[in-house]
């Protein structure tokens, strides 16, 4: 799970009557991207953004609190409480507490969280009586016994004290992303496909009641939808975000020099398949130093030991990324099977691997 750089700025998260708080919130947005292209807000008075690359970049963890500081002082000029910790959920405690949690113990520090850090009253009331003070006690019952006891809303509660989701169900606020493009002067589009006259079907309503119905049982990730970002392939573009949530509204304008060329696969696998090639002797098809391969492949191994004849391929694409650190080199390569499927292969570590199929 993924350390996040929580800020809580207690001003504000109390919004005043001339709508002043929104506009100070994105100025803030504004001037934290500029730091950070990733920073996501939650909620009114609490943004997130990811520590490990803008770490990186400024030369330390230090470096990047007294960076978030100085721009929450020079914009606004408040304080603020900055925390960091893995997942939404511990890093806004984490935050309001000013504590800065270090890798590797955010687990210990959500097990002495009190009962009532879930939000909770009724949880928190009712575990006292049992003698469950903290969300570690809380976490260590049987997932059986709080099915029997409690609600479906206290499950997924259990779930968040396991570590199990990262966030509570309602901790983010659905529609401050939509606010905050309206105050910016932007046009306020949704992400759903409408009928042919712009407007909204039966059905389309019909799934929203369902989609809220599943994450009411499942808890915030229990829904997810996939979004593209920049990216040179297609299994980095796509990612699956909790539906609902507030979508990073970032134009990708970018270059991304060595960018696979479409069409982009109609399936990009988010595990890949480990597959073999072949040439006409049966020998492993390698990737030479160079990018060029040991053979023509003539032929796919699949999982389970199935094997499939190549009747065409296109390739290989090598890329190289993160050449100032530890750099990833991988190679692309299409391929048509004698049945008509079309796939798309990566060769990386050795191996080749099925990343993609084709329509």
């Amino acid at each position: 799970m993924e350390r996040l750089l929580a800020l809580w700025v207690g001003p504000l998260c109390e919004e005043r009557p001339d709508g002043s708080t929104l506009r100070d919130h994105l100025r803030l947005l504004d001037a934290l991207t500029a730091l950070c292209p990733f920073v996501e807000p939650v909620r009114l008075g609490l943004c997130v953004l990811p520590l490990r690359g803008p770490s990186r970049f400024f030369g330390g963890d230090d470096a990047v609190y007294a960076a978030v500081r100085g721009i929450v002082r020079d914009v606004l000029g408040l304080e603020l409480s900055l925390g960091v910790a893995e997942g939404l959920f511990c890093a806004e405690l984490a935050a309001r507490q000013g504590v800065v949690v270090p890798a590797g113990e955010t687990t210990a520090f959500r097990r002495r969280q009190p009962l009532a850090a879930l939000g909770h009253k009724e949880l928190a009331t009712t575990g006292r009586r049992l003698g469950l003070y903290s969300v570690g006690d809380f976490a260590d019952l049987d997932a059986a016994r709080v099915a029997e006891r409690f609600s479906a809303a206290v499950r997924v509660l259990h779930r968040v004290a396991r570590g199990e989701l990262a966030e509570l169900p309602g901790q983010r606020d659905t529609r401050l992303a939509a606010r905050l493009r309206s105050a910016r002067g932007e046009d306020v589009v949704g992400d759903e496909q409408t009928g042919f006259f712009g407007q909204r079907s039966a059905g389309d309503e019909r799934a929203q009641a369902a989609a809220h119905r599943v994450r009411h049982r499942l808890g915030p990730e229990g829904v997810l939808v996939a979004r593209l970002h920049g990216g040179r392939v297609p299994e980095d573009r796509a990612t699956l975000s909790p539906w609902g949530s507030p979508s990073r509204e970032v134009r990708d304008d970018a270059p991304w020099p060595g960018r696979l060329a479409g069409p982009s696969p109609i399936t990009s696998l988010h595990q890949p398949v480990a597959v073999e090639l072949r040439d006409e002797h049966d020998e492993p098809v390698r990737m030479g130093a160079r990018g060029s391969l040991s053979a023509a492949p003539t032929s796919l191994v699949l999982l389970r030991g199935s094997r499939r004849a190549v009747t065409w391929f296109a390739g290989p694409w090598p890329l190289v990324e993160r050449w100032w650190t530890a750099p990833r080199r991988r190679a692309h390569l299409q391929v048509l099977l004698d049945g008509g499927e079309a796939m798309l292969l990566c060769a990386e570590a050795g191996r080749w691997w099925l990343v993609g199929v084709y329509d």
